[in-house]
């Protein structure tokens, strides 16, 4: 494995998801804002990692491999922890669904476009869902342990709303650029 900074800021994203999980079981304020802090470095690593890879060109077929498995298990994960401990309840449910089931069709199509040799850049948009998705989780994360004076359960539902709707968006956008590629 190319060991290079881009490759541990990506290992380091996936080794911070069961310790942010641990934190969310973990009773207490403190505990949530720790997992704030732990989720938004690992959140902030994925840009940072591209970047540097990209601007020192240090590029690695393990790094393309493991940095979009690395933000969709930080994001399922979280997803799926807000709603065990019930962060997220009722018809919030459905957009943090529509979140996993499209970071889960994507990987697939982009594997089987892999196969084909047919590469699928990320979109604008599809950029701009990640951050909305990143804040609103880190929003749900803190919950009512934030300020009274800042509606952190509404801001975080909300934005994973917004998040929900430019993830369907942007999915459509992948899955009709594969179809092309399927129908032979």
């Amino acid at each position: 494995m190319t060991i290079n900074l881009p490759n541990i800021l990506t290992l380091s994203r996936i080794a911070a998801i069961p310790v942010v999980i641990a934190l969310l079981f973990y009773p207490g304020e403190a505990a949530r804002w720790i997992a704030l802090g732990l989720f938004a470095l690992a959140a902030i690593t994925d840009y940072l990692d591209g970047y540097i890879a990209r601007a020192t060109r240090q590029y690695s077929r393990i790094g393309s491999f493991l940095d979009p498995i690395a933000d969709k298990l930080l994001v399922g994960a979280v997803v799926v922890m807000l709603i065990a401990t019930e962060r997220i309840t009722g018809l919030h449910i459905i957009p943090a669904l529509i979140i996993v089931m499209r970071e889960i069709t994507v990987s697939g199509l982009r594997e089987f476009l892999a196969g084909l040799k047919v590469k699928v850049p990320v979109s604008m948009l599809a950029k701009w869902k990640t951050v909305i998705q990143m804040f609103a989780l880190g929003f749900l994360i803190v919950g009512d342990a934030s300020p009274a004076s800042i509606p952190a359960v509404n801001i975080g539902l909300s934005g994973l709303w917004i998040a929900a709707f430019l993830t369907l968006a942007t999915g459509y956008d992948y899955l009709r650029a594969g179809l092309r590629h399927m129908e032979d």
